[in-house]
């Protein structure tokens, strides 16, 4: 890979699978594997010639970008502290590239990755890594019968974890090699627990954990970035400005420096005023050095440019100087809006959970739509919206949490619906709604929303509006998602403009299955160059035994023959295979088979496996991008 002449980016009982991926940019990996113990490694001197905190020498170093996501789960919020991030190099010498203990709520990360530090590490060949967690604080939240329910985190003996040093070993053919003067590029996705078993009957409610950690070449699932730091200075004639990190909500640090690029198209919102493009650019500049910026956009990684499509800085970053509250409108009456899901991010504290915020709204907020539509009244806010309201929190006690936001301001962000199908027509689709923006439709009201109570939003029969959007493949009783925003408030019906369709062909499936602590010496009829054929009627599986397809849950014991669990044709793909000590990564399909049906035949059992991908009723296949196997050796 030649990376000569490149632009630095700016770079349940139920059960719960959550896969939390943490992106490091890294120069080169040629293949995948590895895995391995926790340990804690100790620092050793620095490499001759490099010195990341000396500036003489700090040219001879590599620079690591490193990133953040989540993968889809059922917890409302999974709030840890980042405590260290160590490399190691073969000959056991360590570099810290955290410089900051930083404080992540996972949950929140399910649709972006965020970059948390621009670290600039001693050239070489790294093996290993360590990344250690801190629990004693961690704010975890999941849901029970659509209500909000505190949770603990233990490992598998029920002992509460507290810190998790989790080791991070590469193969010794996917080294990570850092070069002088570029940029690297490498992505491991770091799972929590292959599993998450959570019991809402206790309270609070227990959340078993067995966490694994795995590198491959670059991420599989592909999502918009973000960015946030303090503005260092802008290029009008590159369009491009630098920003110092400062990821999630963290207030001080050194977490290294980014570059982000800007288009003639770029949205600014600079101290509650709107701009675009070089314009945005001037206005930073106006607002001066060290102002607060979030940028959110798309990696190009050919050209390992981060280009934002929205950028917001000074008083309009939530929490920056104003409070804030981010989350879904659930109910509104008159001018008194509930948002539920809420993150409060405090101009003078850290942000935290809320499950619900009373939030007033008057004639003197402004409202603004995520793309350029202008400045809105307050009629635009209707049940559903994804909002971030910037205002000033009230009150806040043990009857709630209240934001008084009449003079504040509110940004409409794109909603996604999920459902079923009931009728396509022309220029609209009307779906039974399952769930906006991962929360169950039930838990909204929609009174209010139509001209009449007799047009009010139904959610069992939710018009969606499409314009001109192409639905070549959709049928009734097919799962369907939409991205977009709810109609204004009193305007229903339509309910809903969908604005990005997803029709089942599409939809992102996950398969979980677990065959119980012991686990189960044959989870499939037959292993081979076609997929692993699922035994879906083994005695063995546990609760845990679904496909969900979009908002659809498919019970695989109900099935009449086992799900053929295939590679998918095209695009990348990731094999794992997980044993009691160590973890394999594979590319081909028939290598991770092979070793699978080996590690059975010498005895081990099979504990759980997931698997990513799509899933067509009709064949019962599902086709994946990503299959996790997890066996327990004899």
């Amino acid at each position: 890979m030649n990376l000569s002449n490149n632009r630095l980016p700016g770079v349940s009982h139920r059960t719960i699978w959550m896969s939390v991926t943490l992106v490091l940019f890294a120069l080169l990996l040629t293949a995948c594997g590895g895995g391995g113990a926790a340990t804690t490694a100790t620092p050793a001197p620095i490499a001759v010639g490099c010195n990341p905190a000396d500036p003489a020498t700090s040219s001879e170093c590599g620079t690591l970008f490193i990133g953040i996501t989540d993968a889809d789960g059922d917890f409302l919020s999974y709030t840890v502290d980042v405590v260290s991030l160590l490399l190691e190099k073969a000959d056991g010498s360590v570099i810290e590239t955290l410089p900051n203990t930083t404080r992540i709520d996972f949950s929140q990360y399910v649709d972006l990755t965020e970059f948390v530090s621009a670290a600039t590490v001693p050239p070489g060949v790294y093996v290993a890594g360590t990344i250690s967690l801190d629990y004693t604080d961690a704010e975890v939240i999941v849901e029970a019968n659509g209500e909000a329910k505190e949770a603990i985190v233990v490992d598998t003996n029920g002992v509460a974890l507290t810190q998790a040093d989790l080791k991070i070993v590469l193969p010794d053919d996917s080294h990570l090699r850092i070069t002088r003067g570029l940029a690297s590029l490498l992505t491991i996705d770091f799972d929590l627990a292959a599993s998450h078993t959570v019991d809402i009957a206790s309270t609070p409610a227990i959340a078993t954990a067995e966490p694994f950690i795995v590198a491959e070449i670059d991420p599989v699932d592909s999502k918009d970035i973000r960015v946030r730091g303090l503005f260092v200075e802008a290029n009008e004639a590159e369009m491009v400005y630098t920003v110092a990190i400062r990821p999630f909500h963290d207030r001080v640090g050194d977490f290294g420096q980014v570059q982000v690029y800007v288009t003639d198209d770029t949205e600014f919102e600079v101290n509650g005023e709107m701009f675009a493009g070089s314009e945005g650019l001037r206005a930073l500049n106006v607002a001066g050095r060290g102002t607060l910026t979030v940028a959110q956009g798309t990696l190009n990684v050919a050209e390992r440019a981060f280009t934002a499509n929205i950028v917001l800085a000074g008083s309009s970053v939530p929490g920056g100087e104003v409070d804030a509250v981010k989350g879904n409108v659930i109910s509104r009456n008159g001018n008194e809006l509930v948002v539920r899901g809420g993150t409060v991010i405090l101009r003078d504290e850290r942000a935290f959970f809320r499950d619900d915020i009373t939030v007033t709204v008057g004639p003197d907020t402004r409202v603004f739509k995520t793309t350029f539509d202008g400045q809105l009244t307050t009629d635009a806010i209707s049940v559903g919206q994804n909002v971030t309201i910037r205002g000033e929190v009230t009150v806040r006690d043990e009857s709630g949490l209240h934001m008084d936001a009449t003079a504040g301001v509110v940004r409409m962000n794109v909603t996604h619906l999920s459902g079923t199908v009931n009728t396509v027509m022309p220029g609209q689709i009307d779906i039974a709604l399952h769930a906006i923006d991962r929360r169950r439709a039930d838990l909204f009201d929609f009174s209010g929303t139509g001209m009449s109570a007799d047009t009010d939003a139904d959610p069992t029969n939710y018009e969606v509006s499409t314009g001109n959007l192409l639905m070549p493949f959709q049928s009734s009783g097919k799962p369907v998602v939409v991205f977009g925003f709810p109609n204004d408030f009193g305007a229903a019906p339509p309910d809903f403009a969908g604005r990005t369709i997803v029709d089942f062909t599409e939809v992102r499936s996950v398969l979980g299955v677990g065959w119980g602590a012991a686990g189960t010496t044959a989870p499939f009829l037959s292993i081979g160059p076609d997929g692993l054929l699922l035994d879906n009627q083994n005695v063995d599986i546990d609760q845990r035994h679904y496909i969900k397809s979009g908002p659809v849950l498919i019970d695989l014991t109900a099935l009449d023959s086992g799900t053929l669990i295939a590679p998918r044709e095209t695009g990348r793909k990731l094999f794992i295979l997980k044993t009691t000590d160590s973890l394999q990564l594979y590319a081909d399909f028939s290598e991770f088979t092979t070793a699978v049906s080996n590690e059975l035949g010498a005895g081990s059992t099979a504990r759980s496996m997931f698997a990513r991908g799509q899933y067509d009723a009709a064949s019962n296949t599902f086709s994946a991008y990503k299959i996790g196997v997890y066996l327990l050796e004899p």
